[in-house]
């Protein structure tokens, strides 16, 4: 039995640890602090453990909308440092205004300041404890790769970029060539052979097979892989290493016959989920046109100065079943953009106005789009609609694409939250492995994820 191997947590298992200590860390600070000062505003009692359970909640809420559950922000100082700031302050304040949940307002303005450092304090030197013992040592988890000496770049980088505490740390060539230039020097060249010394000597957390040619397995490296499972070593396909780290589906890796990999999410028939669904994008919808009247005539203005052309604009996208249909938008690019003919629109693309950028960047030009999902023709959360020129020309070069009109297109998605706006072919693929990966685990949660993450989109100015 392997008895060397190290303790590692999951992505899951990281971001629940750190949710949970922050509600921990936050609650005993307050806890210290009421005991030991004259500290009223929050204390702990059976009659109003309510207070504890509406704090912890809004710690976790406002934590995830200014990613600190964000692995890669949260093992970094300065950006930790930022996402604490905001989410302590938004914290404490929609905590003060909450209503009967929450402790009357305090009279002295000198309590809501100790509330306010007591939490700010507690999430910095627990986060700060984390990234200097916790982020750079405990979460490191070491792996052996087995694949073709052609593909190691690409699938090493594809999932160290996701978990930088993932570390390929030596591979197999199930090439069968025994010798060739290697060029990397923080990975190891092993021979087969060798791989179940290699894997006990060097508290390997996981073997990795990539390897897309079946006789690259010979039976003396077959045999040390079973070896391995019987004494307890963890063997997992790539596709499912990569899905789990980077939340995407890797159909770059997968062949044609890719359905058998792909079992839908039951969500995507389940009619009670559909029928709730439906009904929260109705109510989200009627908010969301009322909240774009507020805002209407500061785009109108705009519009008239600086896109000057036609406030709205239609465009013809395909939806669901490749049904195609007219999406509502303001407009944010100069009259006759497209007079030589559709093209992807780029980072900083000429024909978007300066006010049409900010438009794009906060998301105000979408607001119309409520108008298609009252219609039925959009969803609020779904992979985005293309253009059915576009979605022909992907779908030659990728033929798993069309795949993602198995559902709704929607106002905000997954590789929306996770991905910056597309401008190739290249982006286009990145953002499917998003979209299959949401059609393949579509479910309530994966829903108030999207939602949450939106609203950090949009905070942080991140739009396109």
């Amino acid at each position: 039995m392997n008895s060397n191997k190290k303790i590692h947590f999951e992505v899951s298992e990281r971001k629940v640890l750190l949710k949970i200590f922050d509600v921990i860390f936050v609650l005993l600070s307050l806890y210290i602090i009421s005991s030991i000062f004259d500290f009223k505003y929050f204390t702990f009692s059976t009659t109003n453990y309510y207070w504890a359970i509406v704090l912890a909640i809004y710690v976790n809420i406002f934590g995830s909308v200014f990613e600190m559950y964000n692995l890669q922000v949260a093992s970094n100082q300065f950006q930790i440092i930022k996402s604490i700031i905001l989410a302590s302050s938004t914290t404490v304040l929609i905590y003060l205004l909450t209503p009967i949940y929450t402790p009357v307002l305090p009279s002295n303005r000198l309590q809501i300041i100790i509330f306010f450092v007591a939490i700010f304090g507690s999430l910095l030197a627990w986060r700060i404890f984390y990234v200097k013992f916790l982020a750079s040592h405990r979460f490191v988890k070491k792996a052996i790769l087995v694949c073709d000496k052609e593909q190691l770049q690409e699938l090493v980088t594809g999932i160290e970029n996701a978990d930088p505490h993932y570390k390929i740390i030596a591979f197999v060539n199930s090439d069968g060539e025994d010798s060739f230039n290697f060029k990397y020097k923080s990975i190891k060249n092993i021979h087969p052979n060798e791989l179940e010394n290699f894997v006990r000597n060097n508290s390997i957390s996981e073997i990795v097979i990539a390897s897309q040619k079946t006789e690259g397995i010979t039976v003396s490296l077959y045999n040390q892989l079973i070896h391995l499972l019987e004494n307890g070593f963890i063997i997992r396909e790539y596709t499912q290493v990569y899905e789990a780290i980077t939340q995407r589906i890797p159909v770059q890796y997968v062949s044609r016959d890719f359905y058998r990999y792909f079992p839908f999410s039951r969500s995507n028939q389940n009619h009670l989920y559909l029928l709730v669904s439906r009904l929260i994008e109705v109510i989200f919808s009627v908010i969301g046109l009322s909240i774009g009247l507020l805002f209407f005539p500061i785009i109108l203005i705009g519009n008239l100065i600086g896109n000057r052309g036609g406030l709205f604009y239609t465009q013809e996208r395909v939806g669901k079943n490749g049904e195609v249909f007219k999406i509502y938008k303001y407009r944010t690019m100069v009259k006759n953009a497209e007079a030589n003919g559709a093209v992807f629109t780029t980072a900083n693309d000429s024909r978007i106005t300066p006010f049409g950028k900010f438009m794009r960047k906060t998301r105000l030009d979408e607001f119309p789009q409520f108008i298609n999902i009252l219609k039925g023709d959009m969803a609020i959360i779904g992979p985005r609609p293309e253009r059915p020129i576009f979605v022909n020309e992907i779908a030659e070069i990728m033929p798993f694409y069309e795949t993602r009109h198995v559902v709704k297109p929607g106002l905000t998605g997954w590789a929306q939250v996770n991905y910056a706006y597309g401008d190739s072919i290249e982006d286009s693929l990145m953002k499917l492995q998003y979209d299959l990966y949401y059609i393949k685990h579509r479910s309530i949660f994966l829903d108030i994820n999207i939602i949450i993450k939106t609203f950090s989109t949009v905070l942080f100015y991140r739009g396109q």
